[in-house]
């Protein structure tokens, strides 16, 4: 993920979450990006793994993709969560694909050959990109898919971010594949304002990324990409080569609960706390509490 596609950090306040991060001498060091879902993943393999009695050194909010894999390549930290459709895209720069098996063996590869890095096998998870309306304008427009809203753009308003506007598998990509998407008027919001211009009825469609808190607690629809234009965006930990044979417990254990890690668990995490406000940290501890029952 992007960073812009970066929930606003102003939500959660980084001072609470850095005061966790108090360095454990030899400890594996877990890494995350700079926004909501990457922090409480982060934290979900950190206690992980503590509780498998590795000794862990938090070393969040790092920024953006291209820091985090700067970290993760100098051997700052051994491991982060990262996107199929990020490393894809963003990192190895090649073209959006829609197969997700085929995504992931194309990063697992790569990043192994380029980067002496380990991809372990994914969650379910699929944080990818979408167009959300509320229950009302879909019943009023007949939205179920994207098919459904191509045509009908040109009376609508639309709510996004500035990347969605230029990258070839955001609004281009979709007037490519689809036809239509000329939408009535188009603005642009930071990440945290885009869902409230919808929701107070200033836009009739937001951007959306799929595991995004607000979908459930809007009550939102999200319209299916029926004509499969967007990459699959599972999350998977990301390890350092010499880390995983050092300790291979690292694998089993996060193997072990990345199953569990889905679209509708993501939801209410980041719910939990852009809505409600929750510590990522407590958030992560009962999702795992949640796991063993």
């Amino acid at each position: 993920m992007t960073l812009s596609r970066a929930r606003a950090i102003a939500l959660i306040g980084s001072a609470p979450l850095l005061a966790r991060c108090a360095p454990h001498a030899g400890g594996v060091r877990v890494g995350s990006k700079n926004f909501t879902e990457s922090f409480v993943i982060a934290e979900i393999y950190a206690q992980a793994l503590e509780a498998a009695d590795i000794r862990v050194e938090r070393r969040f909010n790092l920024g953006s993709t291209q820091i985090a894999m700067a970290a993760i390549q100098r051997g700052d930290i051994d491991l982060y969560p990262e996107y199929t459709g990020t490393a894809l895209i963003d990192v190895l720069h090649l073209p959006p694909m829609q197969d997700p098996r085929a995504v992931y063996n194309t990063v697992a590869r790569e990043f192994a050959n380029r980067y002496g890095l380990v991809w372990l096998p994914p969650s379910p998870m699929n944080d990818s990109q979408a167009l959300a309306t509320t229950k009302a304008i879909a019943a009023r427009e007949n939205l179920s898919t994207l098919s459904d809203l191509a045509p009908k753009a040109p009376h609508l308003r639309l709510a996004t971010i500035q990347e969605f506007l230029a990258r070839a598998d955001a609004l281009p990509g979709l007037q490519r594949v689809y036809g239509g998407f000329k939408f009535k008027e188009v603005r642009t919001y930071d990440i945290a304002l885009k869902y409230q211009a919808l929701i107070s009825g200033k836009a009739d469609i937001s951007s959306a990324f799929t595991t995004d808190g607000t979908i459930a607690t809007a009550d939102l629809v999200v319209l299916r990409d029926d004509k499969h234009l967007w990459s699959p965006y599972n999350v998977a930990p990301v390890v350092r080569r010499e880390t995983l044979t050092a300790q291979p417990l690292i694998g089993r254990t996060l193997n072990a609960i990345s199953p569990a890690i889905t679209d509708a668990a993501a939801q209410r995490m980041n719910a939990a706390v852009e809505s409600s406000h929750r510590d990522p940290a407590d958030v992560a501890s009962a999702f795992l509490s949640g796991i063993k029952r």
